[in-house]
């Protein structure tokens, strides 16, 4: 026996140490055969045969266990990467290299659905050189993958070109060719029993795949689909962090949002409280909103802030804000209508401040309401204060002899000094227009005039009231008063320090007429019909009488502005506005105290001047003129000169007087002031 053990033992030492060195399998077999060839007795040989056996059990155990150690440290390293990464494709990628490297095969890959689409693409592949196979994308139920995916279980296929298992297709079956793949293994991606994916290891060669093997891409499988349901959630909470943060963002901002706005409202109520103005109502929300407010009236005329240059007016934005009841963009500016019922007193417009978030445009909204409301309450002061004069108007214009010093008395207490001149303006309604017809109709639209007068002299030192079937008005002459003292001059134009005004400037700049340069009542008029026609939406027809002083006088001067509404509607001028000396030879007759020298200076005023400057006979010419029936013979002989002289006179008249001095009315005017010139011995 010990020679049986001393002849086998070098075989021994031998197996033993191929075992420690990991040698092939192949190496094993060689030592039997080295004993044989050196002669080795027969039961030698059967103990190295027996522990050849042997041997290569523990070789095939210790590969396993290599290969096993192998396979846990790759999912180890894969575990790792789920936890410690957050690149989704960095672990898919790892995923599929281990998958590839564990089952030593030439390529693996990982297929998913795309919803979107409807069926499925290459998301990660690995060994792969085919360009054609790394973009193919496969119909749901095709292929080996679809087998995986509908069955929601591992297959593998040692000739994936023979195996009639699968629906094969020219584009897959193209694509597996152009890689040259021919054993294909593929095992579903299951996340709550739903296949969200494939994961697939391929050869280029035919193979057969070990259950092991099966086991071990399932297992990377599962992992895979760890990683797309954690990059699912991480993303899904990624994404309701950032609702989060926008709600919050919305939250802060609506907070925001709301104490500005109750900022806003209890300055608003503050500045209402204390008795502010529009201007002061303007320049609060200014500084509140962080831009230009501009306050305009009904008819467009600013009464705080900057005006809109001309032809620029939010007009038609005031109008669709009036409609909808709220602010709207107009340009680069917001309007907002400000509003009394159904009623426009005015608008408000928002200037560098191109949007506007809802807060802000409540607020300014509420500033509308809040300019309404002063500006009701001024009108509401201003028609119970005209109210009051208005009864000592009508006193004043009914019995002014009565007792005068009481009168007088009477209007000092009110604010209206009486003994200063003053100008009487007599409005009434057009015939052409909304005024014609009488009884209640008629007396409805003299209230309507009477209120568009209280809005004309909204914020000055007039007063009005109805009389008889006109509205009288009666307002400070400017002749004795600066600009902004409320006179007949500026009525309207400028205010008191800190009044507001509703309805604009009655009287604006001198406008053209017939009156004279510096007839104040002849514009004062012009300038009543005009704004007062707009206040009350119809034509209206004025009448001015001369600047008078003192109870008496006042009701004369009404009287001579009622016989000019008379003659305007004689002459077919409703709606015009007119003074006494603006009607020519008219205004003589109609005038109070008939004014000869004012109309005779007024008519022939040029004529007058030019003779006393250069010593000409310009005067004389023309009444000779006129005298002989407008012969140039006979009056050349009736002046003694040549017929040459009288017409370059005559030229020289139509430079001074104009074209239509030889016109039957104005001809008419010429030949009547030249007999009263004669009469009156100037």
């Amino acid at each position: 026996m010990n020679d049986l053990h001393a002849g086998s033992a070098p075989a021994l030492r031998r197996l033993l140490d191929l075992l420690a060195s990991g040698a092939a399998t192949e190496d094993f077999a060689d030592v039997l055969a080295d004993a044989r060839r050196r002669g080795a007795p027969a039961d030698v040989l059967g103990e190295i045969d027996d522990a050849t056996w042997q041997a290569l059990r523990v070789h095939r155990t210790l590969r396993q266990h290599r290969r096993r150690e192998a396979e846990l440290t790759a999912l180890f390293d894969t575990a790792g990467d789920l936890a410690a990464s957050r690149d989704l494709d960095a672990v898919l990628q790892a995923i599929v290299r281990r998958a590839r490297m564990l089952l030593g095969t030439d390529t693996a890959y990982l297929t998913l659905p795309d919803e979107a689409a409807g069926d499925t693409y290459m998301r990660v592949t690995d060994g792969s050189v085919s360009v054609l196979f790394q973009t193919l994308r496969l119909s749901l139920g095709d292929g080996l993958g679809g087998l995986v995916a509908q069955s929601a279980r591992p297959y593998a296929t040692p000739d994936y070109r023979s195996d009639d298992r699968f629906h094969h297709t020219d584009v897959i079956d193209a694509g597996v060719v152009d890689e040259g793949l021919v054993a294909i293994i593929g095992v579903p991606l299951l996340l709550g029993g739903r296949v969200i994916g494939v994961l697939f290891a391929a050869d280029r060669s035919p193979r057969a795949f070990s259950p092991d093997e099966v086991a071990l891409l399932c297992t990377l499988a599962a992992h895979a689909a760890i990683a797309l349901d954690t990059a699912k959630a991480l993303a899904d909470t990624r994404a309701a962090l950032a609702e989060l943060n926008s709600a919050n963002e919305l939250i802060r901002a609506h907070s925001a949002a709301v104490q500005r706005a109750q900022r806003g409202h209890d300055r608003l109520t503050d500045l209402v409280l204390r008795g502010a103005e529009v201007p002061d109502v303007a320049a609060a929300v200014a500084a509140l909103l962080g831009g230009g407010i501009a306050v305009l009236d009904a008819e467009g005329e600013p009464l705080a802030g900057r005006a809109a240059a001309p032809g620029a007016g939010p007009a038609e934005a005031a109008a669709a804000s009036r409609a909808e009841g709220r602010a709207v963009r107009h340009g680069g500016a917001w309007v907002c209508a400000v509003l009394a019922g159904q009623e426009q007193l005015g608008t408000l417009v928002l200037r560098g401040r191109p949007d506007l978030d809802d807060a802000d445009r409540r607020l300014f909204e509420r500033a509308g309401v809040v300019t309404a409301l002063l500006l009701l309450l001024r009108r509401s002061v201003a028609e119970t204060e005209n109210r009051v004069r208005g009864e000592l108007l009508a006193d004043l214009l009914t019995a002014p002899d009565r007792d005068p010093a009481g009168l007088t008395a009477r209007g000092r207490r009110l604010g209206i000094d009486l003994g200063r001149p003053h100008l009487v303006l007599v409005a009434e309604p057009g015939r052409g227009g909304a005024g014609g017809g009488a009884g209640a109709g008629a007396g409805a639209v003299r209230s309507r005039l009477a209120g568009a007068a209280g809005r004309y002299l909204f914020g000055a030192r007039g007063i009005s009231a109805e009389h008889g079937e006109a509205v009288v008005l009666l307002v400070p002459d400017g002749g004795g008063g600066g600009a902004g003292d409320g006179t007949a001059a500026d009525v309207g134009a400028s205010r008191e320090p800190g009044a507001s005004r509703e309805a604009g400037a009655p009287l604006g700049a001198a406008t053209a007429g017939r009156a004279a340069a510096g007839d104040v009542a002849q514009r004062a008029a012009e300038q009543a019909a005009e704004r007062l026609a707009r206040l009350a939406g119809f034509p209206v027809t004025v009448g001015a009488g001369r600047p008078a002083a003192g109870p008496v006088a006042l009701a004369t001067a009404y009287a001579e502005g009622l016989r000019c509404v008379r003659a305007l509607r004689v002459l077919g001028r409703d709606g015009e506005g007119a003074s006494a000396g603006s009607l020519g030879f008219l205004g003589v007759l109609l005038g109070d105290g008939h004014d000869v020298s004012g109309f005779v200076a007024a008519t022939l005023g040029p004529l007058l001047d030019y003779d006393a400057r250069r010593g000409t006979e310009l005067v004389r010419t023309l009444r000779a003129y006129f005298d002989c029936g407008g012969s140039l013979t006979r009056a050349k002989d009736e002046l003694h000169v040549h017929v040459n002289t009288v017409v370059q006179r005559l030229d020289r008249v139509e430079v001074l007087l104009g074209g239509d001095w030889n016109g039957p009315e104005r001809s008419l005017e010429l030949q009547l002031a030249l007999r009263l010139q004669l009469l009156s011995g100037a």
